[in-house]
């Protein structure tokens, strides 16, 4: 990592901030606004009872990304597109003659003797304890590498190593000895956990922050399962993965700046949270599993890596651009059909989905979604896209052009074109994001899919006028066109919701609303038609398919559910969800006043 933040503050990419900074909030508050203006990383000097220096906000813009990454990203892509296409090896052979080289020099590597990372122990409670929202249960690392092997093993082809949530204080836990670990569905780490469960041998994590960028980011990538992160993060650092064990068994990693080792308590559990996530809400507080420290390891040299998360766009947006860049050639091979996908990140990433797909099954007669379904299926059934709660696919004919990187433009697109009668799918009863409290219970709620393939049907209204029968009755406006934002009262329960909705349908059965297929029932008018980014979080972040859309002349036929229209979905923030965050307004005033970004 030194070695990273001085290449970075080399070129200019770097601030050092040599003033005393507090962890509390504070040192999250600076990173934000220097988020906000694209500005550089940041290397924090005097951390307030902490001897240890900390950077963020590495992954903070698209550039900064590419040049950390410069000299590996190309030779990752060419790995990655041979995976997709093996022939192409035969048919530019001297483009991918490194490409399995590059694979092979990154297979992990044991070393022999001390590691660099066990320079010097230290505790718990020496880390830099940084928290990032005032309601946040305690200290939280926000990138650490969470590492763990199958019972009885020491391969390192075989380990997991993930982004777990990892709580240094707070709540129950006993300083210095006790920390939380939180995982999520979907998660490599659980497998693992099942077999301890069954087995006698003590469930051994070694938790690393720090070290190359790449460790990092190798620990968000999704990889397919049974292949080692560990061989993926040397591709991308440019040098392969150096471990060894200690004399307790744990494994270390050599490069990593801190390595805190300890064993999962595989029966207690304890309260961990809450935690200001990124869907932009606080993630509540509940029972995770416990981890009983052993050691915690630094570098000579060691700076601490943090980021502070919170509403989509932070500096964690940038996972998502370097997965894009690194998987685009995969998309066919594993979605057999699919053109481009687009996690939304302004609306949380899972909550909605975008994906265009090829429509290819019945060309010959009238077009409507049929091939577009079955790729949704394999969406929703695959890894951490099957986290979707809103997935919106559409196959355009055959001379029109659609991309679904612009949300807005795809949801115009959508609108313009889907039969409410016929283009919705409920898949109800199901798991949802463990972060997203929209559904009825914590991991429960309904997912839905949006079908989209034919000819423009609609004209879509841009303006109010005509409408003046709703602007009588209601709070409303039209931030976008064809979508209507009306302000109902605060939402009490799910019976009184009906009866406000029934009402508001015969309304709109008063005057024709054809140009108008999508109206949102929201809690402030002005809020969300502020922008893009409020309607898209608003909207697909408070919402619970099967439990908040409605429709005018709705109806069940064969246990499918469609309507006439218009669609309504009630975003409302509801009794069950969690709390939105919201930033110290002292501390963000008092760091404004110097921070000179």
């Amino acid at each position: 990592m030194k070695d990273v933040v001085l290449d970075l503050q080399k070129v200019g990419m770097l601030k050092v901030i040599d003033k005393e900074v507090d962890p509390y909030l504070e040192m999250a508050e600076i990173h934000f606004q220097t988020y906000e203006k694209k500005g550089p990383a940041l290397l924090f000097t005097n951390i307030k009872n902490s001897p240890f220096p900390s950077v963020s906000n590495i992954y903070g813009t698209h550039e900064r990304i590419e040049y950390i990454f410069r000299k590996t990203l190309p030779k990752i892509k060419k790995v990655i597109q041979l995976k997709a296409d093996p022939s192409r090896a035969f048919k530019k052979p001297w483009k991918y003659v490194d490409a399995a080289w590059t694979a092979f020099q990154a297979l992990p590597q044991k070393q022999i003797g001390k590691s660099p990372s066990m320079f010097g122990q230290t505790t718990i409670s020496k880390l830099p304890q940084i928290q990032s929202w005032p309601d946040d249960g305690g200290a939280f690392i926000t990138l650490p590498q969470v590492c763990t092997l199958p019972p009885g093993s020491c391969n390192a082809m075989l380990t997991n190593v993930g982004m777990y949530r990892i709580q240094l204080s707070g709540n129950d836990y006993n300083m210095d000895k006790e920390i939380g670990l939180h995982y999520q569905l979907h998660r490599g780490i659980g497998v693992h956990h099942a077999l301890y469960k069954t087995s006698y041998d003590p469930f051994k994590v070694s938790i690393f922050v720090g070290g190359h960028p790449a460790h990092t980011f190798s620990a968000i990538m999704p990889m397919p399962e049974g292949i080692s992160e560990l061989t993926f993060a040397g591709m991308l650092a440019g040098r392969k993965f150096r471990y060894s064990f200690d004399d307790l068994g744990y494994f270390i990693s050599s490069d990593a700046d801190f390595v805190i080792t300890g064993t999962i308590d595989k029966e207690t559990l304890k309260p961990e949270g809450p935690f200001g996530d990124h869907l932009g809400y606080y993630s509540l507080q509940h029972d995770f599993p416990l981890v009983h420290v052993e050691r915690v390891y630094h570098r000579k040299d060691a700076i601490w890596h943090f980021t502070a998360v919170g509403r989509p766009p932070q500096e964690d947006s940038g996972f998502g651009y370097l997965i894009h860049q690194l998987v685009d050639d995969l998309k066919e091979s594993e979605f057999p059909g699919l053109k481009s996908i687009h996690a939304v990140d302004e609306a949380g990433v899972h909550p909605l989905l975008l994906a265009v797909g090829s429509e290819r099954y019945m060309p010959f007669r009238e077009p409507k979604p049929e091939e577009i379904l079955t790729i949704a299926s394999r969406i929703l059934g695959s890894g951490q896209t099957s986290l979707a709660k809103y997935l919106m696919i559409a196959a355009p004919l055959q001379n029109e052009k659609l991309e679904c990187a612009d949300p807005m433009a795809f949801m115009d697109y959508i609108l313009r074109r889907i039969d409410w009668k016929r283009d919705l799918h409920f898949i109800t009863s199901t798991t949802i994001d463990t972060l997203d409290y929209s559904g009825d219970g914590w991991n429960a709620g309904s997912k839905v899919i949006f079908a989209c393939h034919g000819k423009c049907i609609r004209d879509l209204a841009t303006s109010l006028t005509g409408f003046s029968v709703l602007e009588q009755k209601y709070t409303c406006k039209l931030p976008f066109a064809g979508i209507l934002c009306i302000k109902l009262g605060v939402f009490q329960n799910y019976t009184h919701a009906e009866e406000e909705i029934n009402d508001l349908k015969s309304q709109l059965e008063l005057i024709p609303m054809e140009s108008i297929p999508l109206v949102v029932i929201c809690d402030d008018v002005d809020f969300i038609s502020a922008s893009a980014s409020n309607w898209l979080w608003v909207t697909f972040t408070r919402s619970n398919p099967a439990a908040d859309i409605y429709g005018g002349g709705s109806y069940t036929f064969q246990k499918h559910w469609g309507c006439k229209g218009p669609l309504i979905i009630d975003a409302r923030i509801k009794p069950h969800h969690a709390p939105p965050l919201i930033r110290h307004k002292e501390i963000s005033q008092s760091v404004a006043k110097w921070l000179n970004v």
